[in-house]
């Protein structure tokens, strides 16, 4: 399931557009079945900046470790405190309720830079 709307990661997060310049980010279905079931979830705090490409965290899982790295830069200004406490919602709806962070974006424009669904979906099968 690759939902259209969204933009994509080469590093499996997804984007979704909530202002101009607020975004929404967690990891795809792809990503949480690659992890198997995720066990804990290190978040970046409230307020920080964050530079594209970077690391922000961590997920853990049954299987391994994964980073998670900024699609873009900017400052945080949303964290999903239900993830922190309850890791395996990345599981059971990554595109809904498992959402990680909410990033106030430095340039909008750099969201067109970021895969679409179908790129998304050509990386997902290579």
């Amino acid at each position: 399931m690759i939902p259209e709307e969204l933009r994509y990661t080469d590093e499996h997060e997804w984007v979704a557009t909530k202002t101009e310049d607020l975004v929404r980010v967690g990891i795809t279905e792809y990503a949480q079945q690659q992890l198997g079931d995720v066990v804990f979830v290190q978040l970046p705090e409230l307020g920080d900046r964050v530079e594209a490409g970077a690391s922000i965290g961590e997920v853990e899982s049954t299987k391994s470790v994964s980073d998670l790295y900024a699609p873009l830069s900017g400052e945080v200004v949303a964290v999903n405190d239900a993830v922190a406490e309850q890791a395996d919602l990345l599981n059971s709806d990554p595109y809904g309720e498992g959402w990680l962070i909410e990033i106030r974006v430095d340039d909008p424009d750099a969201l067109e830079a970021l895969l679409d669904a179908d790129a998304y979906q050509a990386l997902t099968e290579a």
